[in-house]
């Protein structure tokens, strides 16, 4: 009997000790692709699954949309020429990015089809890029460089990396962390991750330049980076880095992850075609973690009651 619990415990012991980031490291890749669009853009996606971003159709124009469980709707704000979609949360706010007739850029918060611009005062254009379930939104705004902001019911607080010459918002997860990134004065990207103030440098190993674009619940972290053999994505987990790259294609930023793990963006295939994806981890992590702990205490419980 020892030398059988022995065996049931060394593998409990195992199993506890991998890493979750080794098994999220697989994922299904889905292309998402709006009908007649000659080009899509997932940029978002809440724990519902629904996803937003942006296509261009084939008589023109850019759209925003919402696809949820396989229907498409079109995002557009009434006026507008142009309209991007970024952001969704849990409730099903999206916010994002659209030009009026005359030219200027502006931000917008849907919710359930009422629009609301949003501009940060001063700028010369407003981007709005994340929402979280607070309500809270980040982006950029446009003056003579870029900035990031954050709008806190109407309230907006500008985020600046010290001692860079751009800064860009995009990502802001329920405790209120952003990510984003910044340029230096050699003119090299670099991610951060702001918490409560503090700025984190967020750079993927021997990456020339590295892009943060969203954060889930669980501080895991998506992006680009682009090194001597192109650009390709990561997943940042604890600082743990792990390469995805969309299979066959050239160009791959993700975008936006949930708390699940599921990311989503877009990728360029070998016509130059873009086309958004969503990347689903298999097996989910705690799925498989909890189902083969549990098996394995059944196997020693066997033992005990047996014995």
């Amino acid at each position: 009997m020892r030398y059988q619990l022995m065996r049931y415990f060394s593998l409990l012991s195992l199993l506890i000790g991998l890493s979750t980031e080794s098994w999220a490291a697989s994922y299904t890749f889905t292309t998402i692709d709006v009908p007649g669009a000659s080009s899509t853009e997932a940029s978002g996606i809440n724990d519902a699954g629904q996803i937003v971003g942006q296509f261009s159709s084939a008589i023109g124009g850019t759209h925003g949309f919402l696809y949820n469980a396989g229907t498409f709707t079109p995002i557009d704000v009434p006026g507008a020429a142009v309209t991007q979609a970024f952001g969704i949360n849990n409730a099903g706010q999206i916010v994002g990015f659209f030009f009026s007739a005359t030219g200027f850029g502006h931000g917008f918060l849907d919710t359930a089809g009422t629009f609301t611009t949003i501009d940060v005062p001063g700028a010369f254009h407003t981007i709005a890029r994340g929402i979280n379930a607070a309500g809270q939104i980040v982006g950029t705004l446009g003056q003579f460089n870029d900035t990031g902001f954050l709008d806190n019911a109407g309230t907006f607080t500008q985020i600046n990396v010290p001692g860079a010459s751009s800064t860009q918002a995009h990502g802001i997860n329920n405790a209120g962390q952003i990510v984003g990134e910044f340029e230096d004065a050699t003119g090299r990207f670099h991610g951060f991750r702001e918490t409560a103030g503090v700025f984190t440098l967020i750079d993927v190993p021997g990456a020339s330049d590295t892009f943060a674009s969203g954060i889930n619940d669980a501080g895991q972290i998506v992006g680009a980076f682009e090194d001597a053999t192109g650009r390709h994505g990561f997943l940042d987990t604890a600082g743990t880095f792990t390469t995805i790259d969309v299979p066959g294609c050239c160009e791959f930023p993700p975008l936006a992850i949930n708390n699940a793990g599921k990311i989503v963006g877009e990728f360029e295939d070998a016509t130059g075609r873009f086309h958004g994806f969503l990347a689903t981890p298999v097996p989910e992590p705690a799925t498989l973690l909890l189902w083969s702990l549990g098996i394995s205490i059944i196997f020693i419980r066997k033992i005990i009651v047996t014995r």
